[in-house]
């Protein structure tokens, strides 16, 4: 994975990128979580792109014409334009079918989507009021993603990711959300040791590795 650091600080730079249809480029806030979920993928799948870091107080004008919403996420293949992170990883993973990330059959894929939207809502819904940092605000939120990752931390010991002995679309978006948990002043009890050998076992991946941020790199040791 071809991976650019630089940021981009004007509308020129977007101009010139979105014009290079010959390679895939992605568009990401460098300590973003969700953004980090696509970027494993983009690992894992040894894809050819160019990832271009984005701080929010220096978003290009330009990148408002690619995404409407106004947000840095951005996934460009030649004239496809995706801005939704979930899209994103089932696109590449039709477009870059090894290694299979989501299972075969319409059942399992049925239930690996929605468990990738239980994690979205329920543990990463809770990063903005974290991240606002006003208490009590806070700290209930912490609460509740961590109440909410005991609960079902005794599946974390049934395979070795998550409810499958294959590494899956699932667990590219809970590896963001579980290496930033010292980061957000999270800590797990002891009944949270299968999460946090989960989590090792994510980390030591060369695609995890090759994935983060020079941001993202600084979270841990």
């Amino acid at each position: 994975m071809s991976i650019s650091s630089q940021d981009l600080n004007d509308s020129d730079a977007v101009g010139l990128l979105t014009t290079r249809r010959s390679i895939m480029t992605l568009f990401a806030d460098p300590a973003d979580p969700v953004g980090h979920c696509v970027r494993i993928v983009l690992a894992e799948k040894d894809v050819n792109v160019d990832v271009n870091y984005v701080r929010p107080d220096a978003k290009p004008e330009d990148l408002n014409d690619l995404n409407p919403y106004g947000e840095i996420l951005t996934l460009v293949d030649r004239d496809l334009v995706l801005y939704d992170a979930q899209i994103m990883l089932e696109y590449l993973d039709e477009r870059y079918p090894h290694p299979p990330l989501m299972p075969v059959d319409p059942v399992s894929r049925a239930n690996n989507r929605q468990i990738r939207m239980r994690v979205m809502r329920e543990l990463y819904g809770q990063l903005d009021a974290i991240g606002a940092g006003a208490e009590p605000a806070a700290a209930n939120a912490r609460k509740v993603l961590r109440d909410n990752l005991l609960v079902i931390a005794p599946i974390f010991e049934q395979a070795t990711y998550f409810m499958s002995q294959e590494f899956s679309l699932i667990d590219c978006c809970l590896a963001p959300l579980l290496w930033r948990l010292s980061h957000l002043d999270i800590k797990l009890p002891a009944q949270g040791k299968g999460i946090l050998k989960y989590a090792d076992r994510l980390y030591r991946r060369d695609a995890f590795r090759a994935s983060l941020s020079p941001f993202e790199r600084e979270l841990r040791p």
